[in-house]
């Protein structure tokens, strides 16, 4: 057997990708018309379980304040109120991101930025597939 033409001993291909930061990680993101499969976002999982786990400390009256839970969590106030804005967030786009299809943007750092109490705007500002 023969073949008609030669292979190739270098073949070059070309993948449209971009490499953005997502949760102290890289990772590649594909053209908007590709769907890749992406995993959960550790980070924001977890900065999600924190808060509504903070969030029941202080509803159950664990702790009275919290000031008094940041000590005993050892961290700063003013960070245990960023997170526990999260509780905060639209049930869908919680779970877009406990599924992991939430839009590449939307990273630890984006949502614990202040952001709407509306759940319309919240949508539009964090899009989620």
């Amino acid at each position: 057997m023969t073949r008609a033409t030669p292979i190739p001993e270098v073949v070059t291909l070309h993948v449209p990708f971009r490499i953005v930061k997502r949760g102290g990680r890289k990772e590649m993101q594909m053209p908007n018309d590709t769907r890749a499969h992406r995993h959960p976002d550790d980070a924001l999982i977890k900065a999600l379980a924190r808060a509504f786990r903070w969030k029941r400390l202080l509803e159950s009256g664990e702790s009275a304040t919290i000031t008094e839970l940041a000590e005993r969590e050892g961290i700063a106030p003013s960070y245990m109120t960023r997170v526990l804005r999260l509780t905060l967030l639209a049930p869908d786009i919680v779970e877009a991101i406990m599924d992991g299809k939430q839009e590449p943007e939307v990273t630890l750092a984006r949502v614990l930025e202040p952001f709407a109490a509306c759940f319309e705007e919240q949508r539009n500002s964090l899009a989620t597939r």
